[in-house]
Parts: C-alpha cells; structure tokens; sequence
C-alpha cells in the first residue's frame, strides 16, 4: 500500500444523513456510524415518542442509546483529511437514475441528499446547509431524500402527515384531528409505527415458519416422488424379470408338447408299417400260392395235379392273418382343443394377477394373488388336461414333464 493511501475510500467514510466525511464518528448498537451532530439531530426530533431508529436499516431502540465516539473510523477520518482528498468527485454529486434531483439547482441538478416535509422539495448538500445554519429552518421536518413528498402531505390543509387515525385506519395532518377526525383514536405517526413494527414482527415469523414447513413438506414430497419413481422401476424390472422366465418356461413347455406329440407319431407310425410290412409279405406269399394253384388248374398231368393239390390247396392257418384295428381317422384334435383352452386358461390368470394402482390412493399398493407356484401348479393342471385329453403317451414321460415344470 502506497504511503499517505487510506485504505477506505471516501465513501465508507462518509454520514449516510449529512453524506460528508464522518465528523466526530460515532457508533450505534445495529453497527453503522454517523456524524455525533447528525444522529444526535434526528434522534432529538424522535424524542416525544422515546422510539429512536437508524437511518440507514430502521431497527429502533430503546430507551435512547448512548453515543460512543468510534476511535478508529475517527484515526481514519483524520488520515484522509491529510490527504488532501476532495469532498466528493463530481461524478458522484450529480443525480443518475433512481437518484432524487435537487429542486434548487438549475442546469445540470445534483443529487438530493434530503427532503423538507415543510418546504415540499429536496436539496443536495450546497443548498440544504441553509436549514442547517439559519434558525429560519430550525423546526424543519428533514427526512432521507425521496420523490413522493406529495405522499406525505395532507391533501386538504397541506400539512405534514405525522398523526395516525385508528378510527378511519388511515394516517392525518394534526389539523385533521380538529376537523374532520375531532373524537377519534389517534396516535403519533412514529407510535403507530412501533406498533405495527410489532405486529410485522409477529406476521413475519409466522411467515418463515410456514415457509419451514412449505419446503419440509416440498422436500417430503420430493423424497415421496423420488421413491415412487424407484418402486415404480423396480417393478418394472421385475415385471421384466418375471415374464421374460415365464414366457422362457412356456417355450420349453410348448417344445416338450411338441416332442410327446412327435414321440407318439412316431411310435403309432413305426406299428403302423411293422404291419404293413406283415401285410405285404402275407399278401405277396397268397398270390404267389394262388398264381401257383390257378397254374395248377390247367394243367394236363393228373398225377402231378393230385400230388401237388393236397399241398396247395391247404387253407392259411387262423394265427397267420393278423387282427388289425388301425383307425383311419386318427387326428390329434383333442390335442389343438386343450391348448386353446390352456391359452384362454393362461389369459385369464394373468389379466387376474395385473397390477393396478388406485387414483384415490397416494401409495402404491401391489396385489398379487397369484404367487408362482400357484401359477405353476395351475400351469401343470391344464398340461395335464392337455396331455389326457390327447392320445397316449408312453408311461411315465407325463409325471417326468411335470417334475421337470416345477422344479424349474
């Protein structure tokens, strides 16, 4: 840091009332500083209603606190004087926007540093310094510098608002309560001021503590959603899960059908053409004796004709033909039949184990009547159905297909 350079600037330094460097600085219990004549000014005009207030942030006190000098801000203070520092930059006098002009200058105006209820018009800190030193301004109302003086002017006797009316709940000029508002409940302006500070107090509390409980409550909730959302994925995912091996144990079912119907073709068909090999060669032995006596038959040698006739001329014997008892209808209809069945037996149960969740209800209660050896067990009741209802499948391939279901 450069020799004889404070290290505040100006700014820092200077009375938010008589926005000057700070003289004789002192402090105030909510931590901001004044001028010692400036704050003991504003709060001397508060006196009749032993309410004081800063400036600056509004929060009051009482009683009235003690003015105690600030010894560094004043080692400061001292420091910048030294320096030979300016009292403002003119970029800093001059009124911008959102700045209160001052009445009084002409041309370029300067920024108001304060407002006289009294004279109804603001001042920057050339042209205020007459209600400061001429006793003509003594009895003054100064407040901050705003725009809307207008609003703190009786509209009827162009007095200074400073009176609350509790009966009509609206704030008067001390001529009101002589006129218009003779009887009614008044207080000062600064008390009803305490008093309503009070009761803001009050509302705002009870303002944070409805906004705790609103975010508690948004945050229950986002935590409800959140979890909702996850039940709602691990369902599905078991959905998934469940299905995927149901539909897996359902193509294995449907194969093994399919391979005892197949066994069965294969097994009738195989006894089937050992007996129309049986036939062939039994037919092909009775035309080959009946081409042999129709040769007999004509021929011309008697001798050879009786010799040969008692031979050929036997009939079969009754265990040489075969009782064959071979429908030729056989259809697996019976088959086609039960797994149609099966298919609307298989629908019903699964539309009766769907999950739902009720709009009337805020949690999601699952229903699962069917657990999963209900449904296989069921699922084995109507493959026995299936399998009974076919034709016959070689013992025991039934009882082995069952304990092959369950089990897996």
């Amino acid at each position: 840091m450069a020799e004889g350079r404070p290290f505040l600037d100006q700014e820092q330094l200077s009375c938010s009332i008589c926005l000057d460097l700070l003289k004789h600085p002192v402090t105030i219990p909510c931590g901001h500083s004044y001028c010692l004549g400036c704050i003991k000014g504003c709060w001397d005009r508060d006196d009749h209603t032993g309410v004081y207030s800063c400036p600056q942030c509004r929060e009051t006190f009482t009683p009235r606190p003690v003015l105690r000098k600030n010894t560094m801000f004043a080692e400061v203070v001292e420091t910048l004087k030294k320096t030979g520092l300016q009292s403002a930059s003119p970029a800093h006098c001059y009124s911008g926007p959102g700045d209160v002009p001052c009445d009084v200058c002409t041309g370029r105006k300067r920024k108001a540093i304060k407002s006289c209820l009294v004279c109804l018009a603001s001042y920057c800190k050339t042209h205020l310094q007459p209600h400061y030193e001429s006793p003509a301004f003594k009895k003054h109302k100064l407040v901050k510098a705003t725009g809307n003086l207008q609003e703190k002017i009786c509209s009827v006797h162009d007095k200074v608002l400073e009176i609350y009316c509790h009966t009509d709940q609206q704030c008067i000029c001390y001529l009101c309560v002589m006129d218009e508002h003779r009887g009614h409940d008044t207080v000062s302006a600064a008390a009803e001021r305490t008093e309503k500070q009070k009761q803001l107090g009050t509302t705002q509390s009870k303002f944070q503590q409805r906004i705790q409980e609103r975010e508690k409550e948004l945050q229950d909730l986002r935590q409800a959603v959140q979890s909702l959302k996850c039940s709602a994925q691990a369902a599905v995912d078991d959905n998934e899960r469940i299905f995927t091996k149901l539909i897996r144990s359902i193509e294995r079912r449907r194969s093994e059908v399919k391979e005892l119907i197949r066994d069965q073709e294969k097994a009738e068909v195989s006894r089937a053409e050992g007996l129309l090999k049986q036939l062939e060669q039994e037919i092909a032995e009775l035309k080959r004796r009946d081409a042999e006596l129709e040769q007999l038959s004509h021929t011309e040698d008697h001798i050879h004709f009786l010799q040969s006739c008692l031979s050929l001329c036997a009939p079969p014997a009754p265990g040489d033909l075969p009782s064959i008892t071979v429908s030729p209808h056989v259809s697996f209809e019976a088959v086609r039949k039960s797994v149609s069945e099966l298919k609307e037996r298989l629908e019903d149960i699964c539309k009766g184990a769907l999950v739902t969740i009720p709009e009337s209800e805020k949690e999601v209660h699952v229903v699962d009547p069917w657990t999963r050896e209900d449904f296989l067990q069921s699922f084995c009741d109507e493959t026995d159905h299936l399998v009974l209802c076919g034709n016959q499948f070689p013992p025991g391939s039934l009882q082995l297909w069952r304990h092959g279901w369950c089990s897996g």
